[in-house]
């Protein structure tokens, strides 16, 4: 087994190789503006650094969010495309979930990433494996997590909601990598590589936009 996993779903574009023992290599650079230019020259480095070349991957492990719409396409086409160049498998899996794994927390507690517009993405999980609620995006004062601690940097924007947090700030490829190649180890089917935006996207045609066709 050699996993290629990615994620952009957040403002970390991270990239990790996995050979179904442990992490070999892995690259993060958080920059949210940048996600496009970032992510294929870390694929680069972090074949580079392992010494094998794209060709002897097996499979491809991608975050599908929840997160915006700009950034998380960037990684889920480049693993799309990576998977039918290569003629191998694509697997999903969900970005709360590598934090959540990446936490060194005993108990529940909830992850939470920065959905602007003064929202948060979120979860809440029984253990670092266990999610037991389906992902959401809300006004962190909506929520109620009654004292729970938490994961993630939405969850450092409101502290008012989320009073004790603990790292990681944002996801990284080497989670996700580490989570898959343990699910698939034990048989589990990972979920589409498919994207979760939960929202429209902030990009919104002009309300007094005129379509103009030839005559």
């Amino acid at each position: 087994m050699l996993l290629l996993a990615l994620d952009t779903a957040t403002p970390a574009v991270t990239v990790a190789l996995h050979d179904g023992t442990s992490v070999i290599a892995s690259s993060s650079q958080v920059d949210a503006r940048r996600h496009g230019e970032l992510l294929l020259p870390a694929v680069d480095r972090v074949l580079a650094e392992a010494g094998l070349r794209l060709d002897a991957v097996t499979g491809i492990v991608a975050g599908v969010g929840p997160g915006p719409y700009t950034g998380l396409r960037v990684g889920l086409m480049t693993a799309d495309t990576f998977g039918l160049a290569l003629g191998v498998p694509v697997h999903g899996l969900c970005t709360l979930d590598g934090l959540a794994y990446a936490a060194d927390i005993e108990g529940p507690f909830v992850v939470a990433t920065d959905a602007r517009r003064k929202e948060v993405y979120w979860a809440r999980y029984a253990d670092s494996r266990t999610r037991i609620t389906e992902p959401a995006v809300d006004r962190p004062a909506d929520l109620d997590i009654g004292g729970l601690p938490a994961v993630g940097a939405g969850a450092l924007l409101y502290p008012d909601t989320f009073p004790v947090v603990y790292g990681p700030e944002h996801v990284s490829a080497a989670a996700l990598a580490s989570l898959a190649a343990e699910r698939l180890a034990a048989g589990e089917e990972l979920e589409a590589p498919r994207p979760l935006y939960l929202r429209r996207p902030d990009a919104q045609v002009p309300k007094n936009y005129k379509v103009v066709t030839p005559k």
